[in-house]
């Protein structure tokens, strides 16, 4: 049995009797532009014919008319990384919905290399980016590359870190870094360490800062040796744990800025013959599903992650539609489990 042939635009458009231009608007374009296009009445029944004789769009002769490939550029430093694979799942599950097609480059964290991948994505039309992997520093310097997309008018968003004054869906990570101090001290530790990642990433800092100022509000201040800079991956968390660790004079709690480096300490605490949570008290952040699945579970501090990237996608397509939206913080909470659920060792 032969296929039936789908049917041209310039058919819908003499049985409707209206301008082919008006039918592509509606059935190709975005719902914007259907709105422009027709009142609400013909874009109803331009669509109901256009579903009576399955037509089916051209996207790519749509996107020569209305200059759009309906793409989404994602950038992130990791897709191993499982808190930004969350997050990606978030933007693509949303941009579907919405007809966009998405794909993920890896930039490493590396300037460069973001560069370059942004330059690919725009050279092969992306209508928007979505950003995971943004620099930048405790001073208030702007970042040079996001400031030149600004400048020539290029729709981004960020996700998980904020910089500068471009929008950004980020959870609330000072506040979360406060939930996780609040803990600790209510659980009676005084000799605290905090692994507080990269500082490029606004993840850190915010977590680090929201922590310290709990810590302060307290009495309880956190020698500079006791605040270690380190990349956020497990390896980096086994390392600076093994050195927290070694000898009588260590932390009796821990936070780490996320959890592999949560995971890594634990392994250090391990192969020191001590127990998390007896021991030493351990909190990451994220709330990643590893960290209930551990033999000893990992208290941490619960990131909406999944929503932080479909939001990330509706504010684009906002900025798309010629808006300017605000960024966006999501609230955090407290995960406690088996690694600092106990009162400090006496």
């Amino acid at each position: 049995m032969n296929k039936p042939r789908p049917v041209p635009l310039q058919s819908l458009a003499r049985q409707l009797g209206l301008n082919v231009s008006t039918v592509s608007r509606v059935l190709n374009g975005s719902e914007d532009d259907a709105r422009g296009a027709a009142a609400p009445g013909t874009v109803e029944r331009i669509r109901a014919l256009a579903a009576e004789l399955r037509y089916q769009a051209n996207p790519h002769a749509a996107s020569l008319k209305t200059r759009r490939s309906r793409s989404i550029g994602v950038l992130v430093p990791r897709l191993s990384d499982m808190v930004l694979a969350t997050i990606y799942e978030g933007v693509d599950e949303a941009a579907a919905e919405h007809g966009y097609l998405t794909f993920v480059s890896n930039t490493q964290d590396q300037p460069d290399k973001q560069r370059k991948l942004i330059d690919m994505a725009l050279a092969r039309r992306v209508d928007g980016l979505i950003l995971g992997d943004a620099h930048s520093g405790p001073d208030a310097s702007p970042n040079p590359l996001l400031a030149e997309l600004a400048a020539r008018g290029v729709p981004f968003v960020l996700v998980s870190r904020h910089a500068d004054a471009h929008c950004a869906v980020t959870c609330d990570d000072i506040e979360g870094g406060r939930l996780a101090a609040r803990h600790l001290l209510d659980m009676g530790h005084r000799r605290i360490a905090v692994m507080t990642g990269e500082p490029y990433a606004s993840t850190g800092r915010d977590r680090t800062a929201g922590f310290l100022e709990v810590c302060a509000e307290r009495g309880v201040d956190v020698p500079a040796r006791w605040r270690i800079p380190s990349p956020f991956d497990t390896d980096a968390g086994r390392s600076v744990g093994a050195g927290l660790l070694a000898g009588p004079d260590r932390p009796t709690a821990i936070f780490a800025v996320n959890d592999f480096l949560a995971v890594g300490v634990m392994g250090a605490a391990r192969e020191r013959g001590l127990e998390a949570g007896r021991d030493v008290a351990i909190v990451g952040y994220n709330d990643t599903p590893l960290a209930g699945a551990l033999p000893i579970g990992l208290s941490t501090i619960h990131s909406p992650m999944h929503q932080m990237g479909r939001l990330g996608l509706e504010l684009l397509l906002q900025k798309l539609a010629g808006d300017d939206p605000g960024s966006q913080r999501l609230a955090p909470s407290l995960v406690v489990r088996g690694s600092s659920d106990r009162p400090v060792p006496g």
